[in-house]
């Protein structure tokens, strides 16, 4: 099994890119996303769960990105919007089992699979 992310690319301040992770045959996990830029840590953005898809925002996020599920598509969306320059980073879809760690950004250890990665670039 494998996570595949699509949907990186370069966009101006204040617009929108859509991010998707095809994660087929993770039934029994929730999906999130998580950024690292140049220099940092990575950080938890967001995570929708599995079960009853309910959600996690890290704040800087929160009312700017919206995280979805297709599931006949066995894809998650990262929908971002009013996109800052702060926001340029390297975005990793992840799997971790069942539901969302409620301090997600402190999750990183409880991820099992990690998608390669997709470049999300916010020019000023």
């Amino acid at each position: 099994v494998q996570l595949v992310e699509s949907g990186g690319g370069l966009v101006q301040a204040g617009g929108s890119l859509t991010l998707s992770c095809a994660a087929p045959g993770f039934d029994d996990y929730a999906i999130g996303w998580w950024r690292q830029a140049p220099g940092k840590g990575r950080e938890g953005v967001s995570c929708i769960s599995r079960s009853d898809d309910s959600t996690v925002y890290v704040d800087s996020v929160k009312g700017r990105f919206t995280i979805s599920r297709d599931t006949a598509k066995n894809t998650v969306y990262l929908q971002m919007n009013k996109l800052k320059p702060e926001d340029t980073a390297v975005y990793y879809c992840a799997a971790e089992r069942f539901r969302c760690s409620p301090n997600y950004s402190d999750s990183y250890y409880n991820q099992e699979y990690w998608g390669q990665g997709t470049q999300v670039t916010v020019s000023s």
